[in-house]
Formats: structure tokens, C-alpha cells, sequence
């Protein structure tokens, strides 16, 4: 079933629109046309309805600087020193990260998306972004659609179209806590699993530092369901306080990407996707970000789960074969999955 809402005033001046999807179980997820945004996503279990996405106020989303549930793009991650080259040329793109691009720059997330259609269990919003925009080169139209299963799924894909060669990574940064989303309990004491066996070292600013590493005998070993806490802060997280590092994922697997599970929970998430790598964040700069409540999060109160392409991708060629260059007039397709149990 959808509903339609509006709401509030966005930065265009121009009401917030709300869609709200629930399916045969009751599971109900919210999403706005602003940054094409999944605000909210109650799960039934045997207590009723959970809050398992990390929210805040309609209002305060154009303003929080986490990315709360927002597509992202063109580039999802970092870009270093906010420039590449591509076939021949140096592209200079707008910086928002010191010396560096972060999530496209001025991108996906802070604009109004259109609503291409909906039906009673999906909404598609489109975009275009012309020739330019935040340096990058090339017309690109996309789109991300938002379907809830009947199985208690959330199924995002992602299509596009450029008519130049340009980096294309697009992702969405929803922040999942499985015990309190609401107010933010620690999610250091949820557990993780990953089936990745190469993860990728970056340098404090997040920038990649070093060629892809084996995960076995590292703090970044999460082949195996442990606790998020219990080899934190350890090894090359240090950099960066804690967790947020991109994981290379096996390929050619049925399995979840990635199961996270809290024993204060009776609920499960598991995640599939199409694209190559995991980004995984533990919210270690959450603190001050507004919450749903009129409260403030703190560090570690939520964890994103980005599917995408490797960073900085486009100055790094060895690593094109995994995606993250899109070729003028190829289609440019993901889909990701988040099922919860």
C-alpha cells in the first residue's frame, strides 16, 4: 500500500513529499523525493513495529552532514585531491573534504529528485545531472527505485545514463541500529559478518593508501560473525577511529554480503548486491547529528552498509575492472537488497 504526504518546506521553497509503503506483514519504510531519502523503516516483530533506521527530523535533513538514508553521487566516497584523469584529460572536480571530494561533492543527496511512477510497493525518482556538475564531465540521467517485498525486503536499484565516459558510483547511506535506531544504543556491541576476504587500507582523510589487504589475521576479519567491538579501534582503524574501510566482496556467490544481528534484538538483517565492495562505516563521526526525538546521536550510534565501488576509483586504473567508470552509452545498473528476519 502507498500514501502520499508533503510536508514542511525543503531548500527550494517547495514542500517535502513523503511516500510511505507498507506491505501484507506490516512493514512500513518511508522515503522523501528530497536526495531521493529512505527516512524510516519499521520492521513487525512480536512487540510490534521496530524503528531500525537511524532518522531525524523532515526538517533537518537538507541541513545534517551524515547523509541519513540519501542516495548518493555521482561518486559515492572519496576522490583524492578532487581530481583524475580519464582518456587523456584531467578532470578538476569541486572539493568538499579539505583537498578532496566527498559523496560527488554539492550531489545526489542535496537535491529534489523527481518522481518518475509509483505503485502500491515501489516509488522511482529520477534525476539528471548535466554536463559540469561538480566538475564531472558528461550528461547523466538517473534513477533509483525503492521496492518493499513481501518477504520484509528493501530492494534499491540504481540505473543511469551518460552520453561521456565519467565515474559513476552511486549509493544509498541508510545507518542501521537493530536495537534502538531512535535515540542511537552503542552498534559496536552488534555483531557483523562479511563475505569479503580483502578489505582496502586508506590513510586518516580516507583516501586509499596501499593496494587491497587480506582480511585473515586482522581486526578486519569478518568471514566469521563477531562482535563489531571486539578487535576495535585496532590496527590501520586507528586512522580513521574505527571502522570505515571498503571490503572487496566474493563474487559469484548466492549469500548475504554482509548479516548483522544484536543479541538485544530480534531482528535480523541481511544484505545482497550486485555491485563489487562493501563500504563499511560505524558512525564514528555521528556525534551532534540530529535524531528523530529532538535529541543528538552520539559516536558509533548507527552503521551504514554502503554497497559501491572501490574509492577513488577514477585515479586508480587497476582497480576499473571492479566499476566505477561508466562508458558513454553503456548502461550503468545496480541493485541492493536489504532483507530483514
Amino acid at each position: 500500500m502507498l500514501r502520499i504526504s508533503r510536508a514542511g518546506s525543503a531548500p527550494d521553497g517547495l514542500p517535502f513529499q513523503q511516500f510511505c509503503l507498507t506491505n501484507g506483514r506490516g512493514m512500513k519504510i518511508r522515503l522523501t523525493d528530497w536526495g531521493a531519502t529512505w527516512i524510516s523503516c519499521k520492521v513487525p516483530t512480536e512487540k510490534g513495529l521496530q524503528e531500525v533506521l537511524l532518522s531525524c527530523a523532515l526538517q533537518d535533513y537538507p541541513k545534517q552532514g551524515a547523509f541519513l538514508g540519501a542516495t548518493v553521487g555521482r561518486y559515492a566516497n572519496r576522490i583524492a585531491n578532487g581530481r583524475f584523469r580519464l582518456n587523456g584529460k584531467t578532470v578538476n572536480l569541486t572539493k568538499n573534504q579539505g583537498k578532496h571530494q566527498l559523496h560527488g561533492g554539492n550531489g545526489f543527496d542535496k537535491v529534489r529528485w523527481q518522481v518518475e511512477k509509483c505503485g502500491d510497493n515501489f516509488v522511482c525518482f529520477s534525476h539528471f545531472s548535466p554536463h559540469g556538475d561538480q566538475g564531472f564531465e558528461g550528461n547523466v540521467q538517473a534513477k533509483v527505485t525503492y521496492r518493499l517485498t513481501e518477504e520484509n525486503g528493501v530492494e534499491i536499484t540504481f540505473e543511469a545514463q551518460t552520453d561521456q565516459d565519467t565515474p559513476l558510483n552511486l549509493t544509498n547511506h541508510a545507518y542501521f541500529n537493530l536495537v534502538d535506531a531512535e535515540t542511537g544504543a552503542d552498534v559496536r556491541q552488534h555483531h557483523l559478518q562479511l563475505n569479503a576476504d580483502y578489505f582496502l587500507p586508506v590513510d586518516r582523510e580516507g583516501i586509499p593508501s596501499s593496494p587491497l589487504k587480506a582480511v585473515a589475521d586482522t581486526a578486519f576479519d569478518f568471514t566469521k560473525a563477531k562482535a563489531i567491538a571486539r578487535d576495535f579501534l585496532q590496527q590501520e582503524q586507528c586512522l580513521t577511529k574505527g571502522y570505515d574501510h571498503s571490503f572487496l566482496l566474493r563474487r559469484g556467490e548466492e549469500k548475504p554480503c554482509a548479516i548483522l544481528t544484536a543479541l538485544d534484538s530480534p531482528i535480523r538483517l541481511e544484505m545482497f548486491t550486485t555491485q563489487p565492495a562493501l563500504q563499511v562505516y560505524t558512525g564514528n563521526y555521528l556525534a551532534g547529528t540530529p535524531n528523530a526525538k529532538g535529541g543528538r546521536y552520539a559516536d558509533y550510534a548507527g552503521i551504514a552498509l554502503e554497497a559501491q565501488s572501490l574509492p577513488d576509483t577514477p585515479n586508480h586504473p587497476e582497480w576499473y575492472r571492479f566499476g566505477g567508470i561508466t562508458q558513454a552509452g553503456k548502461p550503468y545498473f545496480h541493485r541492493t537488497v536489504y532483507r530483514f528476519a
